[in-house]
């Protein structure tokens, strides 16, 4: 009996093993039949190839643009585990901020608290996207027609975010505050599952970067000596996911862009500037004092034109023209002007206005776009370029009106008008404000701005069913109106949520508010208020009033704060005022109206310790040194003034002996050593934009070798190595003369380690019609972007060699 026992098992296993052989098999075998089943039957109906190739071109376009995601996505998860040390001796582009910002500190000790406290993080998170993010999302998600979106599984993972460093503000402060600047990178391991009509999908890999600000607000004399904080987001954030489950079929460029959108509102909504996430942490606080918005001012923005986009439409002939409009973002507002038909210089003539609640680090991002028809919600229009301007910078002049190089393109400039208006207490700014917005013509301008908190409501009547309501406000000041979150089974609801409001014109406009039951869609509350009633309080500022509601009980009340302030074009802030952090530079400038820091007159700055004032704008050139008005410099360069992340041989030649240079004609009426003529630029680097900026300012005399044939002289730039069409930049071409001159800016967008081991070409050629046999080159320079020494910008004329070969 044991024998035969033993004789079925060894059977059962080879059977077993001849099945799971065969399986695979089979498999190959139906997908074989049914590949040629598909070709016989798409033979049979008389379907085009294109029934064939249209499928198999979106799979190869989806894989790969899986594959260029999925190794984007191991990068950050390897930087998230990784430590500073190892992340700065494996690769220059992931470095921690600290690397290349000297203000913003290390903070490795701080990563070694988040791993600490991470999994008790991870629950508070995920309360948060249960009760708050999941509805929101369902709501956006409805506007394109998707429903039942459900959360049904939130996992966090084990790998914390992890902070690239720190800066604590240090000055300009309250004394009752404390503001720092976070690098927050999160790129977990996360596992969250969710239902979206019916269909069960997944994201992993969930991963988010952005400089994050918290402030500190009040400082108390009791423990935990801070009242509250104030979490937010300066700009929006980068955002990135992977779709799995049921869903990853929508995983590709365009269909994935609708729940991407959603994702990246929602967290906007919650946290990126206007918008901001109070936590209270003492009672000693009152909620107002953290919750109520405290905008900065208002910056007005006027898209005014554009020129010289790229085509992107398919004509007959080739490319036609493109159908352009711009997106404005400002933190988590956006704007969008009209479209313009088949054109590449539109005009759109577009006025908005947008609330500045950090004017230090905020920026106007603006997009350009051709419309394309396609699937709603999805990115269906061609990208014709970017650019951004930082507020700071606005608010330095007052105004500010320039064109900017469009970044990402290969040609292309936009032009904005920016005003900064600060916001001022005083009721007799206010004629100053309407009469401006009636000169300008213009619907929708503000004048003033309202600022309020709603702490909650009392005594609210029962709704139809006799039941206690499920109240929630709707909140409508002139076009836009806001709802808040829904109280459940209460008559006494508790909001503590606080709105700002643009305002036409408050001797006129009315704040309407009205209480909703959510469960019968019935009003059971109404208040009407004039905002002229402000007008007459004290600072026009109310504190904790309440005001009964309309069409209630009679015990019904709603307890408001509000302020009120009048918007007052700022007047340009002195030299004494500015700010001298290189932080708060343009990253966009004004072709017509450089900034006077970077002009090619500016004084000489003494350096301490130093009893010369000669070593002023130190620039690199030909391995010639120079100052900014071209005369070279025979001091011995100081040690101190040359920062290691700007080291380079040629600076650390210079360093500890004197050097006799060769001495070069100073004056612009030469041609230069070579005889071909002088090219004046700008340069700066942008550091916190890590970008770099040059400006090309002018050409002096070009040699006239035949009267008869003058140069059409223009400008194009290459970086070095490599000299990629990506990086090519190209001026205007001026006709008929020796000595044009461009003001245009270019920009590259680069790392500090790209900025010290490129070199930028610049080559100055002749355009003579289209049969003259191409461009010939009339002299060139190249620039080791390394010795420049950026710490500011600089100015400087530099001499036309002959082309290397």
């Amino acid at each position: 009996m044991a024998e035969a026992g033993d004789m079925v098992a060894p059977s059962k296993s080879a059977t077993q093993r001849v099945d799971s052989s065969m399986i695979p098999l089979v498999i190959a075998f139906t997908k074989k039949v049914c590949v040629v089943g598909a070709v016989y039957f798409a033979g049979y109906m008389n379907w085009s190839m294109a029934w064939f190739i249209c499928p198999i071109v979106l799979s190869v376009l989806r894989d790969q643009w899986r594959k260029e995601s999925d190794i984007r996505r191991t990068w950050a998860k390897v930087s998230a585990m990784t430590s500073d040390k190892d992340l700065v001796l494996a690769r220059v582009n992931e470095l921690p901020a600290w690397v290349f910002f000297p203000d913003i500190e290390r903070a490795e000790w701080l990563n070694r608290i988040l791993i600490q406290v991470w999994p008790n993080v991870n629950k508070y998170a995920r309360a948060i996207i249960k009760d708050s993010i999941e509805p929101n999302v369902a709501e956006s998600l409805a506007n394109y027609k998707l429903y039942g979106f459900k959360f049904e599984r939130v996992i966090l993972g084990s790998i914390p975010p992890r902070i690239g460093g720190v800066k604590v503000y240090d000055k300009n402060l309250s004394r009752n505050e404390i503001i720092m600047d976070i690098d927050l990178f999160y790129a977990g391991d996360c596992d969250i599952t969710f239902l979206l009509k019916g269909i069960r999908g997944g994201i992993k890999d969930f991963q988010i970067h952005g400089m994050l600000r918290v402030v500190m607000k009040p400082l108390i004399t009791s423990m935990p000596l801070v009242g509250g904080l104030q979490v937010f987001f300066l700009n929006n954030p980068t955002i990135d996911f992977n779709l799995v489950g049921a869903v990853d079929i929508l995983d590709m460029p365009g269909f994935s862009d609708v729940l991407r959108r959603a994702i990246v509102e929602q967290v906007a909504n919650m946290m990126v500037l206007p918008n901001k996430l109070p936590i209270k942490l003492s009672d000693e606080v009152p909620s107002h004092d953290l919750k109520m918005p405290e905008p900065e001012g208002v910056l007005r923005i006027h898209v005014v034109e554009a020129k010289n986009l790229m085509k992107k439409d398919i004509g007959m002939l080739g490319k036609g023209k493109s159908d352009p409009y711009t997106l404005i973002t400002v933190g988590a507002q956006q704007f969008r002007t009209k479209t313009i038909d088949n054109t590449v210089n539109p005009k759109w003539d577009y006025w908005c206005e947008a609330q500045i609640s950090s004017r230090k680090r905020q920026c106007v991002f603006a997009e350009l776009w051709d419309w394309d028809p396609g699937f709603p919600g999805a990115q269906n229009d061609d990208f014709l370029g970017r650019c951004s301007v930082e507020i700071s910078t606005v608010v330095k002049k007052g105004q500010l009106d320039t064109w900017l190089t469009l970044e990402q393109a290969k040609h292309g400039m936009v032009h904005l008008r920016l005003t900064w208006y600060k916001l001022s207490s005083n009721t007799a700014d206010l004629q100053a404000a309407i009469q401006e917005t009636q000169l300008l013509c213009v619907s929708g301008m503000s004048t003033a701005v309202l600022t309020m908190f709603i702490d909650s409501c009392k005594s609210l009547p029962n709704a139809r069913t006799q039941s206690k309501p499920d109240p929630y406000l709707v909140i409508n000041v002139g076009k836009r109106t806001e709802n808040s979150s829904v109280q459940l089974r209460t008559s006494d609801p508790v909001y503590e949520i606080g709105y700002t409001f643009l305002v036409g014109n408050p001797e006129n406009d009315t704040i309407h508010f009205k209480v909703m039951d959510q469960k019968t869609a019935t009003q059971i509350g109404a208040l009407d208020y004039n905002l002229s009633g402000l007008l007459s309080k004290e600072n026009l500022y109310i504190e904790s009033q309440p005001f009964v509601l309309q069409r209630a009980g009679p015990e019904s009340k709603i307890i408001l704060s509000m302020s009120l302030k009048i918007l007052k074009e700022a007047e340009p802030e002195s030299e004494s005022n500015a700010d001298s952090n290189s932080e708060t530079l343009s990253v966009g400038s004004a072709q017509q109206d450089p900034p006077a820091s970077i002009a090619s007159d500016s004084p000489a700055k003494k350096i301490p310790g130093e009893e010369s004032d000669r070593t002023s704008d130190i620039i690199t050139t030909d391995n010639f040194l120079k100052d900014s008005t071209g005369e070279p410099i025979e001091e011995k360069l100081p040690e101190a003034i040359v920062p290691q992340a700007f080291s380079s041989p040629a600076l650390d030649s210079l360093r500890g002996s004197p050097k006799l240079l060769h001495r070069t004609p100073s004056t612009t009426s030469s041609a230069g050593e070579a005889g071909l003529g002088r090219i004046q630029m700008t340069f700066r680097y942008a550091v916190h934009r890590q970008r770099l900026v040059v400006i090309v300012h002018k050409i002096a005399n070009i040699p006239l070798k035949d009267p008869t044939n003058i140069p059409d002289p223009y400008v194009k730039l290459y970086l070095l190595p490599g000299r990629s069409k990506e990086s090519k930049r190209k001026t205007v071409v001026v006709k008929d003369n020796c000595n044009p001159t461009y003001d245009e800016t270019f920009e590259y967008i680069m790392s500090q380690g790209e900025f010290n081991s490129q070199s930028l070409e610049v080559t100055v050629a002749s355009q003579k019609g289209f049969f003259a046999g191409g461009s010939p080159v009339i002299g060139q320079v190249v620039i080791e972007l390394g010795e420049l020494y950026l710490t500011e910008p600089k100015t400087m004329w530099m001499d036309l060699r002959p082309e290397r070969n």
